[in-house]
């Protein structure tokens, strides 16, 4: 599409009042955002648009708008997709409301590709992060695109499992601008994921990460994707919306098992209780996805988590497999705990420790707190 094109798009997402489903509709209607701003206020009207947004539109302001904020998408490297071209998402059109325009920034190809959502808290557990990241890297080093949307805690452990697998297969969809990096701890993330990934975005540059704006994006998440993975969430959480966006949009819904106990466990067990798939690998989600999705996929030669594990232990010193062998997965144990149970020193337990980390079989958390990394 030539560069002047896009202006017309731009104005109707300037356009104070027009919102995605009533761009779609006069876009149905009219057939482009040049017949549109061509209109008469009577012809605008008529579709049923508030008077305020008809009169917006004939006046033409938008279109000044559309100019700058243009030029702004091009000295920030931010190329425009619309509706109607090829790398738009063919799934993310289907669904009742989708935006006709979108802000991308990275590799726009990977937008065509075959996607799952992976999404859950903000605060997990080390469990729930452990599971994202082993589900994400699986499941990119399958050739499938990891959608998220960058926000801390299972989204940003979602992106970074799919980037360890080398692929580039993930993308950031965000609720704000896509020149707003939110939260600011994830701008390694970010940048990473333009390098390797996509990042995209419907609101115009500059647009603040309000709380009503996220609900709105999920809806990209949900849409965009063949299925939503859900790994922890508490009962109000953001993730059981897309999960819900998900099932009216007719996509899978999986679910990751948790403790009962844990308040993030909520989510994911009460969606699995309504009949969402449970995931406790990559297989149980590729085995749900149509047949010739399923054949195009990488196939990648596996061992089980038993053999697994066996490799690795045959390769760790001494003092590294007896300390291997004594953390978990799922519970962390302080460094002193780990001392006293080994009879090693505490030199010689940190410096196991550290090997086992460099390997990535040990995670630390805060507090010289230990565990196992999940095979």
């Amino acid at each position: 599409m030539a560069r002047d094109q896009y202006l017309g798009w731009l104005a109707l997402a300037l356009t104070p009042g027009l919102g995605a489903r009533l761009t779609g509709k006069l876009l149905r209607e009219f057939g482009s955002p040049q017949a549109i701003f061509s209109a008469s206020i009577t012809a605008l009207e008529a579709r049923q648009i508030p008077s305020a947004v008809a009169q917006a539109i004939h006046s033409r302001q938008p279109m000044s708008a559309a100019a700058k904020e243009l030029a702004q998408a091009e000295a920030a490297k931010c190329r425009l997709i619309t509706w109607d071209e090829p790398l738009y998402p063919q799934t993310l059109r289907e669904i009742y409301d989708p935006p006709p325009l979108l802000y991308v920034k990275g590799n726009a190809e990977l937008l065509s590709r075959h996607s799952i959502a992976v999404v859950g808290t903000r605060r997990p557990t080390a469990y729930g992060n452990q599971m994202a990241h082993r589900l994400s890297h699986d499941l990119a080093l399958r050739g499938l695109i990891i959608v998220s949307g960058l926000a801390r805690g299972i989204d940003a452990t979602a992106h970074k499992g799919a980037l360890s697998a080398n692929s580039g297969g993930t993308v950031g969809v965000l609720g704000c601008g896509i020149d707003v990096i939110y939260p600011k701890e994830n701008r390694k993330i970010f940048a990473e994921i333009e390098e390797q990934g996509a990042i995209i975005s419907e609101f115009p540059l500059g647009t603040y990460p309000a709380p009503q704006n996220f609900p709105v994006r999920n809806r990209i998440i949900a849409g965009m994707t063949r299925g939503v993975v859900v790994v922890e969430g508490a009962q109000y959480s953001g993730s059981l919306i897309t999960a819900r966006l998900a099932m009216e949009s007719g996509r899978e819904v999986f679910a990751v098992p948790g403790y009962v106990t844990q308040p993030a466990s909520f989510g994911p067990n009460q969606l699995i209780k309504q009949g969402a798939k449970l995931v406790t690998g990559w297989e149980d989600v590729v085995e749900e996805l149509p047949t010739p999705i399923r054949a195009e996929l990488l196939p990648v030669e596996t061992t089980d988590g038993a053999e697994r594990a066996s490799l690795v232990t045959k390769s760790l010193e001494p003092a590294e497999k007896m300390l291997y062998a004594m953390l978990e997965v799922d519970m962390a144990k302080h460094v002193d705990e780990l001392v006293e149970l080994s009879e090693m020193n505490s030199s010689e337990v940190l410096s196991a420790l550290f090997g086992l980390e460099m390997k990535g079989l040990v995670q630390q958390l805060p507090g010289k707190q230990f565990l196992k990394v999940m095979l």
